[in-house]
């Protein structure tokens, strides 16, 4: 009896219209709490849907060249399929956020009209941001050399990376990784030649063996205007730094055993340096020439030592 009595003065009192209307009257009467300005918080994994117009682009992006008939096809796509694959943002205050992986995918969305886009929002520091740009640059495949070498440098440069971290970190071999930086040494002009796909990584490597930026320079013009292939061009550039060789060579050729010429010309190829193999029945002695301390360090680097 004394729970069902309860149970009706509970009810009848939250029933009440007068307790109703007094509680509108205190909230009318208290002063309301400003509410506080939206701040992205992270999205722990799960993509959110935001507004295009409130990404700021990425500073740290590395990749400086976007293929204009590869991002209309990556638009249409969008217009298709929708995104596939969620961009990453990093939330700043004020609610934007700065792009930190899928530039390609923004400005494609952005061609193809569209208001929103999939995002995994994370919590960084700008140094982490960084960091996860160019190694996510790097792990792909469609970086020019140019871009790939100053990718390396940044790691190197900004976060004290050794080689052996760099190609750790991007799933590359250390060889290639030390070949990438020497790109580095070429003259800028002929980086641009590079980036702009005159020249390939192959033909710079050749080039590389050159001592000076004149005689790179000279060479590269040389290179391209005969449309010369990467083993014409290691063959021109070996010719440039020993013509004497040419010479006798061309007065009384010398057999060479197709495995030892074909072993020199990989060695070549793989340390962008002068290789000269002496064999003589299965004893002899590999010589490899370098022009510097940077082909020096690339050199130890490529075979394994400190």
């Amino acid at each position: 009896m004394t729970t069902e009595k309860h149970h009706k003065m509970t009810t009848h009192t939250t029933n009440d219209p007068k307790r109703r209307a007094l509680g509108k009257g205190l909230e009318s009467l208290l002063p309301q709490r400003p509410a506080a300005p939206a701040t992205p918080v992270e999205s722990a994994g799960k993509p959110l849907e935001l507004d295009v117009e409130l990404i700021d682009r990425n500073p740290f992006q590395t990749r400086t060249h976007f293929d204009e008939a590869k991002l209309a096809e990556l638009a249409a796509s969008i217009t298709a399929t929708g995104v596939v694959q969620p961009i990453v943002v990093k939330a700043l205050i004020g609610g934007r956020y700065q792009l930190i992986m899928g530039e390609r995918r923004l400005l494609a969305s952005k061609k193809a009209n569209k208001t929103h886009i999939p995002a995994i929002v994370r919590q960084v520091s700008d140094s982490q941001a960084l960091e996860m740009t160019i190694v996510e640059n790097l792990q792909r495949a469609d970086l020019n050399p140019m871009e790939q070498a100053r990718a390396y440098q940044r790691l190197s440069h900004d976060f004290q990376m050794t080689q052996e971290q760099m190609a750790v970190r991007t799933g590359k071999e250390r060889a290639s990784v030390a070949n990438f930086l020497r790109l580095l040494r070429l003259p800028e002009a002929i980086q641009h030649k590079v980036e702009a796909g005159e020249l390939t990584f192959g033909h710079a490597r050749a080039l590389l063996a050159l001592n000076d930026p004149e005689s790179i320079t000279s060479a590269a013009q040389k290179v391209m205007a005969l449309t010369m292939s990467v083993r014409q061009t290691e063959s021109y550039v070996q010719n440039l730094i020993n013509p004497e060789a040419k010479q006798k060579k061309e007065d009384k050729p010398v057999e060479i055993d197709p495995n030892v010429r074909e072993a020199q010309e990989k060695l070549q190829r793989t340390l962008g340096l002068k290789v000269h193999i002496e064999d003589k029945k299965g004893k002899g002695r590999v010589i490899i020439e370098y022009s510097g301390l940077a082909d020096f360090d690339s050199l130890l680097s490529a075979l394994g030592g400190n």
